[in-house]
C-alpha cells in the first residue's frame, strides 16, 4: 500500500495489519487510511496535567494533540495527522513519541480492555503489552524527562468544518500559511518536511 505523499515517514505498520484494522479509501486519486472515525469539527482540547499533550475529553475516541500533530489510538494502533479529521497515517509503536506513551490511563476516553487493572494515574503498561523486544528498543519510554512547553493548537482549523473541510491537496498549503510552530520530534519534523515538499510541488 502506497503512503500518502505528505504522510510517509510516520512509520507505517505492516500492510496486512493496517488493512485488517482500517479501511482504505481514495480521495482525489491519493490513497490514505480511513480509521473509521468522523470528527465533524475541531474538538475541544485540554492539556494533560504536567505533560505537553492535549486530549479531547468530549470525544469517545482516544484523541490527542502533541508537537503539532493530532494523534489517535484505536484498534491497538497509533495514527497521526496534521488535520483533526485526517487523512491519517499509521505510526509504528517504535516511532510513537515518549510523551504520548507517558499519558496516564485516565486520559484515554475509550481504553482497550487490556488497560483494566492498570493505575489510572500512571501510563499504560506498554512494555508489558508490546513485549520485551519492543521495550529493549524503547528503553526511554517510561523514563521521566523535562517536558517541553505544549505546542500551540492550530486554532485556524476551527474555520474549516463540514463542507469547508479542505481536500487533501489543499491541506498542506493552508497549514503552512497558518501554523508556524517548529516541531521537536524527528517523526513530526519529517511529516512537516514532506508536507512542505508536497505543497511546493503543486502547479
Amino acid at each position: 500500500m502506497r503512503a500518502h505523499p505528505f504522510l510517509p515517514l510516520l512509520l507505517l505498520v505492516p500492510a496486512i495489519t493496517a488493512q485488517a484494522q482500517v479501511g482504505v479509501s481514495v480521495n482525489i486519486g491519493l490513497p490514505h487510511l480511513n480509521i473509521g472515525i468522523n470528527v465533524p469539527a475541531m474538538p475541544n482540547l485540554v492539556p494533560v496535567p504536567n505533560c505537553p499533550v492535549y486530549y479531547a475529553p468530549g470525544m469517545n475516541v482516544n484523541f490527542f494533540f502533541y508537537d503539532g500533530l493530532y494523534w489517535v489510538f484505536k484498534d491497538d494502533n497509533w495514527y497521526a495527522s496534521s488535520w483533526y479529521n485526517g487523512p491519517w497515517a499509521a505510526v509504528h509503536p517504535e516511532a510513537v513519541p515518549v510523551f504520548l506513551l507517558q499519558v496516564p490511563v485516565a486520559y484515554y476516553r475509550m481504553p482497550p480492555p487490556y488497560f483494566r487493572g492498570w493505575g489510572r494515574n500512571a501510563p499504560p503498561h506498554w512494555g508489558e503489552h508490546w513485549g520485551p523486544s519492543w521495550e529493549q528498543r524503547r528503553p526511554d519510554w517510561n523514563r521521566r524527562q523535562p517536558a517541553p512547553p505544549p505546542a500551540p493548537l492550530p486554532a485556524y482549523q476551527r474555520n474549516y468544518q463540514g463542507a469547508k473541510y479542505p481536500t487533501v491537496d489543499r491541506q498542506p498549503e493552508l497549514h503552512t500559511q497558518n501554523y508556524h510552530y517548529q516541531p521537536k520530534e524527528p517523526v513530526v519534523r519529517d511529516h512537516y518536511q514532506r508536507q512542505e515538499e508536497h505543497s511546493r510541488q503543486k502547479p
